[in-house]
Parts: C-alpha cells; sequence; structure tokens
C-alpha cells in the first residue's frame, strides 16, 4: 500500500516537471517534433534511398501542396508497382534488391537474390524452440525479442563491414516472414486452442506467398490474395529517412550499435499508435463506424458523426479519425491510391463491395469534414493515408489483426537495412546527437534536515 502511494505521488510530479509552454518553443526557435512552422520536416541529413513528396515551391518560394509521390532510388513506386504487375508477376524482391543495392536486378540476379533469401527463411532449431517458448498476442514484441536472439546465432554480429551489413540485412529479411508466421500460430495454439501448424517455407514461393502460406496452410488463400499482399509490402518497403522508425534505425546505428540491437529498436518504434499500429485503429474504428451509421449511403448521418469525432464528442473522443491525415502527404498519398484500385478488385472476390463502398464514402466525407473543421488553410488539407485501406485488405485476405503491424514490419525491414547501411557507410560516421534548450527552473541544494 505504501509503494502504491509513493508511486502516485511522483507520478503526480510528472504534471508540473514535464509541463513546457508551448510559446517557450517559438520563442527559443525549436521546432517541436523536428517540423517547421509550415508542417514540413527538418532537414538532418541526406539520403539517395527514398523520397517522400507532398509539397513543392511555387514561383515566389512558398511551399503548395501537390499529389503525393513515393520515390525508391529515383523510381516512382507507382511506376514500379504498375510496372510490375503489368509483366503479370510479384515484386518484393525486386523492391528489396532495388532498395538494398540501387538499381533493378536483370533476371539472373533476382533468381540468385531470391534463392539467397529463400536460402535464410528457415530458423534454426533453437530459435523456433525460444519462439515457442515467447508466448503473447503481442507479436511485435516477439518480433523484437526474436531480433535480439538472433545475435547470438550470428558468427560476426558486431562487424560493420559493408559485406556484414548485406548479410544481416538479407537474413533479416527473409527470417522476418518466418518469425511472424510461427508466433502468430503459436499464439493460436496457446491462447485459442488451435492445432499448433509450424510450416516451413517453400523453396517454390515468394516472400508473399510463403508468408500466407506459412500462416494459413496450402489451399487457404487464392492469387489475388498474394497479389494484393505483394503489393502492400512493396509499398511498406521504404518511407524516406525521415518516418519515425527508420530515423530511430539511423539514430542507434550512428552510434555503431550491432544490427540486431538497432533493428530492435526499429521495432519498437514502428509498435506505437501513431505510427505502424496505426492500420489496427483504423479497423477498429471501422468496426464502430458500421454498427453506429444506420444508413451506409446516408451523407448527412456519416458527416454528423464524423463532426462529432472531430471535436471529440464520439467514439474514443480522441478528436482524431484515423486513416486520415499524414505527416508529408496532402492531397494524395500515392500508396492508398494503388491499394484502393487493388482493394476494389479483393471486395469483388470476397463479396465485400458493400463495406468497400462504405469505406469509400467515409473517406470522401471525413476529408470534407476535416476542412469544413479545422478551415481553408492549404497547410491543414489532408487526405486518406495507406492505413485507410490496409486493415481491410488484410482482414479480406483472411489475415487476423495480431498480424497487422507485425506485417508492416515484414516490409519496412528493407528500408531500416537500406538506411543503416547508408548511415554507416556515408553519413561521415557522426553519431546523431541534437540539442534540447534547458527551461527548467533553477534549485538550491538544501541538506536532507532541513527539507
Amino acid at each position: 500500500m505504501q509503494n502504491d502511494y509513493m508511486i502516485f505521488k511522483l507520478s503526480e510530479t510528472i504534471k508540473t516537471t514535464s509541463r513546457i509552454d508551448k510559446e517557450l518553443f517559438t520563442k527559443f526557435g525549436v521546432k517541436r517534433g523536428l517540423r517547421n512552422e509550415d508542417h514540413s520536416g527538418v532537414l538532418v541529413g541526406l539520403s539517395k534511398i527514398g523520397d517522400v513528396v507532398g509539397y513543392e515551391k511555387d514561383a515566389e518560394g512558398k511551399l503548395i501542396a501537390i499529389p503525393g509521390k513515393l520515390v525508391y532510388r529515383g523510381i516512382d513506386v507507382v511506376d514500379l508497382a504498375l510496372g510490375i504487375q503489368g509483366e503479370d508477376r510479384l515484386g518484393f524482391e525486386e523492391t528489396a534488391y532495388l532498395l538494398l543495392s540501387g538499381y533493378l536486378p536483370d533476371a539472373e540476379e533476382l533468381k540468385t537474390f531470391h534463392e539467397i533469401l529463400y536460402s535464410c527463411m528457415p530458423l534454426e532449431h533453437k530459435a523456433t524452440m525460444n519462439i515457442l517458448d515467447l508466448e503473447g498476442s503481442n507479436i511485435m514484441n516477439i518480433l523484437a525479442r526474436s531480433v535480439l536472439e538472433m545475435y547470438t546465432f550470428d558468427p560476426n554480429p558486431d562487424s560493420i563491414s559493408r559485406e556484414n551489413l548485406m548479410r544481416q540485412s538479407l537474413d533479416l529479411i527473409a527470417k522476418f516472414p518466418t518469425i511472424i508466421a510461427y508466433a502468430y500460430n503459436i499464439y493460436r495454439h496457446s491462447q485459442q486452442g488451435r492445432s499448433l501448424h509450424i510450416r516451413h517455407p517453400n523453396e517454390d514461393m515468394s516472400i508473399a506467398e510463403n508468408f500466407l502460406f506459412m500462416m494459413k496452410g496450402p489451399n487457404n488463400y487464392t492469387k489475388l490474395d498474394v497479389k494484393i499482399l505483394d503489393l502492400m509490402l512493396i509499398l511498406h518497403a521504404e518511407h524516406g529517412g525521415g518516418n519515425n522508425s527508420t530515423f530511430t534505425v539511423r539514430v542507434t546505428s550512428s552510434s555503431h550499435t550491432d544490427t540486431y540491437s538497432s533493428i530492435a529498436a526499429g521495432i519498437g518504434s514502428l509498435k506505437g499508435p501513431l505510427h505502424g499500429g496505426a492500420n489496427i485503429e483504423v479497423n477498429a474504428m471501422f468496426e464502430h463506424l458500421k454498427g453506429v451509421i444506420k444508413n451506409w449511403k446516408d451523407v448527412k448521418e456519416i458527416d454528423a458523426y464524423l463532426t462529432r469525432m472531430l471535436n471529440k464528442d464520439a467514439y474514443n473522443k480522441s478528436g482524431l479519425i484515423y486513416g486520415i491525415g499524414h505527416a508529408v502527404y496532402t492531397v494524395s498519398d500515392p500508396r492508398a491510391i494503388l491499394l484502393k484500385e487493388m482493394a476494389r478488385e479483393m471486395a469483388k472476390e470476397k463479396g465485400l463491395e458493400k463495406e468497400l463502398a462504405f469505406m469509400e464514402l467515409v473517406e470522401e466525407r471525413a476529408v470534407n469534414a476535416f476542412m469544413n473543421f479545422k478551415g481553408s488553410d492549404i497547410n491543414k488539407q489532408v487526405c486518406a493515408n495507406v492505413d485507410f485501406y490496409s486493415g481491410f485488405v488484410y482482414e479480406a485476405i483472411g489475415l487476423p489483426k495480431e498480424v497487422f503491424t507485425p506485417l508492416f514490419a515484414m516490409s519496412r525491414i528493407v528500408g531500416w537495412c537500406s538506411h543503416r547501411m547508408e548511415e554507416l557507410n556515408f553519413s561521415g560516421r557522426r553519431i546523431i546527437r541534437p540539442a534540447y534548450k534547458n527551461v527548467g527552473e533553477k534549485q538550491s541544494f538544501i541538506p536532507l534536515n532541513k527539507r
């Protein structure tokens, strides 16, 4: 009881000791969240890997919002995705090769790359047994702990030579699907009383299909399921060095820590509901909306409820409409546009056309409601982000919510590894160490017997 009181008493001090007036940020010219006044990101580094574009400067040098662009190594991700689909094949492995190396592979290079990844996919027996001991519903935590354990199986874990970094990167990219699938199947067995199925990767399958095979078993997924999951992996593979988890990887890498510690830190960052965990929030929000909105086609009813949400008077009273808005994209998120097109195909195959039509109407009305709520300031313009439709797609494929965010990590590990290698080999080998302005009040030491 006394311990509980002390914890409460100490926690109450946070109200005052951690409070900083917003005006002080302006007074000292501090960029909150490393964001400029116009909401653009503060430049903190240089990169050749990915580019996230939501604004451009007009003739007067003022930033104006434009349709969003995502670029991988100089190639527009829309061109990449549509080009691969136009050849009726899968492309996540090719995307990984591009991001890691800087160029597109030829047929022979891609074949060898696939063979290397497959050879790395199986887990050592001891690693599998360790996952068996890590029971729990939070697959992200199990993934992080499994990554840290990979350090113990690595014959050269601390070397930051280019060859060693690439070897570790390929091993991580290959093993993430296996770890996630095993961890979920073990959770389902222990918590839900289901039979335990540990299916080993198949050398003739892509990473996308291998994941569905290990999760669901043979004949329990369609060609379209594989195709759209492959697209999801392509779209989530990289998003510039400034996104929270990639920046975390670059910061930790700058200290020359080992690859596994750095990647585990990235996983911890991605887990947050304001980052990779947002897709789960969108999914939960739509389950709520489908229940409280009586007529899924009634614009007035939808507008009224969304306005209540923005006014913190409905749903979870956070004032947020999940899946709407992005730190960089304003007019449109190219990932969401691509995903929505394929979601329409999936809705037809799965008989979910009414649900998707409702989502599309909510998207339209949510953007309108937000603009009316915030006013016409161009910097407040918003669009649906990739999370808006990702939960719908995952559910349609038949994947459980427990793996939604781990799937994000399964893709983004490619970007993390690419940025880690760039940080350690290009960025001058300086530890990232920004400054904070101390605005605390001065105090004098008082002897213990006089306090």
